[in-house]
């Protein structure tokens, strides 16, 4: 059965204007309920994941300042939010909810967090929405404990995942592969092992082009046998923050495409859901459900 992380956290503990398209956290578990691709059975609520494990990949002193928040005001706005005691618990459930994910993708495939994808978050800093990096500590995690040894992270959100390139930049068994756009957020962009610099507009197309041609190299390349998944659906045409055009299908064959490939190669893959922000929120949890939809098919 496939599980997925959901904690009333995600939603309910994010400041006042940060409600819209956060509310997702909420919306999504209740559609793919509704609609009947999940049950309440398949959802799993995550506690908080420790502070040893944080500082394993966080610096001890940003973790000592944000747990206490002690961050100045011009720190919280490049993190994306006002801090709280509740906006730092919902953090590090989330975190755990992919830590927690890993095994029950070593159970049977796919594993799905509700949230999470939070690539914009350094060893020593917070931007983007993102304070703790999930995947890089669900990585780390695995590499402790023996439970992996080639770890590829595969960032398909619009933004550059450049906390997990610096997390990662010496470390050799994790490999980070971002595809996003080239004008847009961070600026200032790291270096992953791989990125793809994609121009505005680009469409369904040209899109799933590189991004086949790319998986068939990194799979060759790496030889994982761990897969982190940032799928975020702000690649599509409309988002206020993407600047592409693909379409509601080509996000949904992007996340077939991905999936289907490391099912067929039998290699677990842990799915964050990244950033969404059309103007419509039914668009944003129409693409994220797809995800959902196509890994229910593909490992059911």
């Amino acid at each position: 059965m496939i599980r997925v992380a959901w904690n009333e956290m995600y939603a309910h503990s994010l400041p006042e204007g940060h409600r819209f398209p956060m509310i997702k956290y909420e919306l999504l578990p209740q559609q793919l309920v509704y609609e009947g691709t999940l049950n309440w059975d398949n959802f799993f609520s995550p506690e908080e994941i420790s502070e040893e494990m944080i500082l394993r990949v966080h610096d001890a002193t940003y973790w000592k300042r944000l747990k206490n928040l002690e961050l100045s005001r011009r720190e919280q706005r490049v993190s994306g939010f006002p801090h709280s005691k509740e906006l730092i618990k919902r953090e590090r459930c989330i975190a755990k909810g992919t830590i927690d994910c890993t095994h029950h993708a070593m159970e049977c495939g796919v594993a799905l967090n509700i949230a999470g994808g939070t690539h914009h978050a350094f060893t020593n800093r917070a931007e983007g929405f993102c304070l703790l990096n999930d995947q890089a500590l669900a990585s780390q995690y695995l590499l402790d404990n023996k439970l992996a040894n080639r770890i590829l992270i595969v960032d398909l959100d619009v933004h550059q995942g450049n906390g997990t390139a610096e997390i990662f930049e010496n470390e050799g068994r994790v490999f980070t592969f971002s595809m996003h756009g080239e004008k847009n957020y961070p600026l200032k962009k790291m270096k992953s092992d791989r990125d793809i610099d994609l121009p505005d507009n680009t469409t369904d197309d040209n899109y799933l082009k590189l991004l086949k041609q790319n998986l068939e190299e990194l799979v060759e390349k790496v030889n994982p046998d761990f897969v982190f998944y940032q799928c975020g659906v702000d690649i599509l045409d409309g988002d206020k923050l993407g600047r592409m055009q693909v379409s509601i299908d080509g996000c949904k064959k992007r996340d077939e495409m991905v999936l289907t490939k490391f099912r067929d190669l039998e290699i677990p893959v842990v799915c964050s859901m990244g950033g969404g922000y059309s103007k419509e929120i039914r668009v944003i949890v129409e693409a994220h459900a797809n995800t959902f939809r196509t890994a229910r098919f593909l490992y059911d």
